[in-house]
């Protein structure tokens, strides 16, 4: 799309205890983009503008344990405001957080990244959006603004995202399987006009092993918190 960027992110980057040991770059748009998935999972309340991109797949026996926000706050009276501005998701493959994969599509000319989530054991299964309706003919939209996600051990995830607008529906849910690829709907960059950026977002969901199954449910309330973050490559399409 002209006059568009987006970021697309798949970085595999082996953490250990604060300490990068070694980082691998690929792209999951050519690599995993044909994983096949079970599901897809939707809201009927999106923003109304925008196309839908592309989905970006986490490899395959990868399911998505966290997630971040690409944001841009409040830029006050008068000002062009875009509030959620992508999603990027954390995938890692048998709930072990020694290996993880970031994925996302994002607008990278508006916000920045903030700090992720992470299911404390399990994945994620489903999510709620926030979302602005249309203002009107002279006013100031932003659409998409923030968003919630269901862990498949129950805890629920919220985005440090912005709060114009309100939470529609849950969307439905993984079952058993878990998010494995996303895509989202975004309004071409306009430097002079009114952006919205982000609208909606879908995600795939994927089937689960019962060998992972059994792994999760073994790990129980076990918690990983610390992980040294590593370099993130970004390119740019």
């Amino acid at each position: 799309m002209a006059g568009l960027f987006y970021t697309l992110l798949a970085v595999l980057a082996v953490f250990s205890p604060g300490l990068c040991e070694k980082t691998f770059l690929q792209s999951a748009g050519v690599a995993f983009k044909d994983r096949p998935h079970t599901s897809e999972l939707t809201v009927s309340y999106g923003g109304q503008w925008g196309n839908w991109t592309w989905p970006e797949m986490c490899p395959d026996n990868f399911f998505a344990v966290g997630f971040s926000v690409r944001v841009e706050h409040s830029q006050g009276p008068d000002l062009d405001d875009t509030a959620l501005n992508g999603i990027r998701l954390f995938c890692s493959k048998d709930d072990s957080r020694d290996f993880m994969y970031t994925v996302d599509i994002s607008n990278p000319h508006l916000g920045s990244f903030l700090t992720p989530q992470y299911c404390p054991t399990g994945v994620l299964t489903s999510f709620q959006l926030r979302v602005e309706p249309y203002q009107g003919p002279s006013a100031d939209d932003t659409a998409a603004n923030n968003i919630k996600f269901l862990c498949s051990t129950d805890p629920i995830l919220e985005g440090n995202g912005t709060e114009w607008g309100e939470y529609g529906d849950w969307s439905q849910g993984c079952g058993k399987d878990g998010i494995c690829g996303i895509d989202t709907k975004m309004e071409e960059y306009d430097p002079n006009g009114d952006n919205t950026s982000l609208n909606d977002v879908r995600f795939y969901c994927c089937a689960k092993s019962e060998q992972v199954r059994r792994r999760g449910a073994e790990i129980g309330s076990e918690a990983q918190t610390e992980t040294a973050e590593c370099l993130v490559h970004t390119k740019q399409v």
